[in-house]
């Protein structure tokens, strides 16, 4: 590292929050994030707790030369908010929300997870689109587009964004909105942190009280009839419903097939609605009842903990055929870990009604996406675990347009920039490596899935 003792000693001291090294008691928990396949160790840490310490962060980090990461909730699988001897800047304190009930709009800073974003505007009956792990980052996910249970109501995380601040790469402190750097504010809808550091966003705000939602759970054997009736089931469900399928190993080893589902509208319709996904075939299980949304939002948490080695692929979906769901089950069959998943998400509803235009995010017209989810406990087996992945997904490629969604990229660099342009499309990433050039010419926020000057 190319600091002095002496610039690092004024660095920290005009940080509010604390700055470790290596040798710091709290360095090895600071650095581990959820993906622990990622283990990089970063000169310094500097765990900022309000918005001047990021900014003096970026200068020292610009000022020495070193790379810099974002940490804000740690979720992310790709494991950007880590690097090897640079500046990790750790946004993981800054978690304060204020909720105006009367505007039905919620400010939280960057370092909040999606339970911190529920567990406060739930207190006032609302809700937004969020992530469908509570300890899923709001800002990694806004920032790359927002998939959620209320998507298909009322749109993705980005879609209901209504301005964001960000420090730009020379420190200035910059705040985006529909009436305020509005082609940056088009950009951070979907492209991602290539941009600056957002430290802080408002959201649209809907009233959501407890929900009827659940899952039904088949046996691998019934997993085609199952998918095939979930097929055409998905295409008359109203927006108030969001689908997923998922594939999963239960408790006591059988593999299965989980159809899950969260009604937003009135409980009453939403029974009668989700009763056809409930009476088709023989499940082993039924969940479905009315559920707070906060308990809802937590389901599949306990599915995927942190600490585990973790390898995704992903693709969005022209169809669910019948050769790509026969595709699928087979794959499962030969599935080499019990808490590897693959999830089928349905897509389509408010998501698909915004203009292609309007966001960066991009392939709102797709029916599905495809995120197969592969996880195991011990390092010495990733390449046998990475294997299966890459076939199956190699397996899907057939019945995809070759679209992708930025937050399921893992680390591409096999494949280079072309995973990164396949979650855009020629004319949008054209439009943000404009913004790039603009806002981060030296490409010093280079920790991500990373748009090129």
């Amino acid at each position: 590292m190319t600091a002095s003792a002496s610039a690092i000693q004024r660095f920290q001291s005009g940080l509010s929050g604390p700055l470790l090294r290596p040798t710091d008691e709290g360095y090895e928990a600071a650095r581990r994030i959820w993906n622990a396949m990622i283990d990089k160790r970063p000169a310094l840490i500097a765990r900022c707790r309000i918005v001047s310490d990021v900014v003096n962060s970026v200068h020292f980090a610009r000022d020495h030369g070193l790379p810099m990461s974002v940490r804000g909730g740690g979720h992310n699988v790709a494991g950007n908010a880590v690097c090897d001897d640079g500046l990790m800047i750790d946004l993981s304190l800054m978690r304060g929300i204020a909720v105006s009930a009367e505007n039905r709009i919620a400010s939280a800073e960057a370092g909040c997870t999606w339970g911190d974003f529920d567990r406060a505007t739930q207190a006032f009956g609302l809700a937004t689109t969020g992530g469908v792990i509570p300890a899923t980052g709001i800002a990694g996910l806004t920032l790359g587009g927002g998939l959620g249970w209320l998507m298909r109501k009322h749109g993705l995380s980005c879609d209901n964004l209504v301005s964001a601040d960000l420090v730009l790469a020379d420190g200035r402190l910059v705040t985006a909105s529909a009436t305020e750097n509005t082609e940056l504010f088009w950009g951070l809808r979907g492209g991602g942190g290539n941009f600056g550091i957002a430290t802080a966003f408002q959201y649209r705000l809907h009233p959501i009280g407890a929900v009827f939602a659940g899952m039904v759970i088949h046996p691998l054997e019934q997993a085609s009839k199952a998918l095939k009736f979930l097929r055409e089931f998905a295409q008359s469900t109203p927006d108030d419903l969001t689908l997923m399928a998922v594939f999963l190993t239960a408790p006591d080893g059988n593999k299965a097939l989980a159809l899950l589902g969260c009604f937003c509208g009135r409980n009453s319709e939403g029974e009668k609605v989700l009763a056809p996904l409930r009476q088709f075939g023989a499940p082993v299980a039924d969940t479905f009842g009315t559920i707070s949304y906060v308990d809802f939002q937590a389901l599949l948490e306990p599915g995927f903990p942190p600490g585990l080695q973790n390898y995704w692929k992903s693709n969005l979906l022209r169809d669910l055929n019948d050769d790509l769901i026969e595709t699928f089950i087979d794959a499962f069959r030969s599935v080499p870990s019990p808490t590897t998943a693959i999830a089928i998400e349905q897509l389509g509803g408010a998501v698909s009604r915004v203009p292609e235009d309007a966001t960066a995010f991009n392939h709102r017209k797709n029916p599905f996406n495809a995120l197969i989810v592969s996880s195991w406990p011990d390092r010495a087996e990733n390449e046998k675990h990475i294997r299966w992945t890459r076939q199956l997904w190699q397996a899907i490629q057939p019945h995809s347009p070759g679209n992708v969604y930025v937050n399921y990229l893992g680390q591409e660099d096999d494949e280079g920039v072309d995973r990164v342009r396949a979650a855009y499309g020629a004319h949008k990433y054209e439009r943000l490596l404009a913004l790039k050039q603009e806002y981060d010419p030296q490409n010093t926020f280079r920790m991500n899935q990373n748009i090129k000057p």
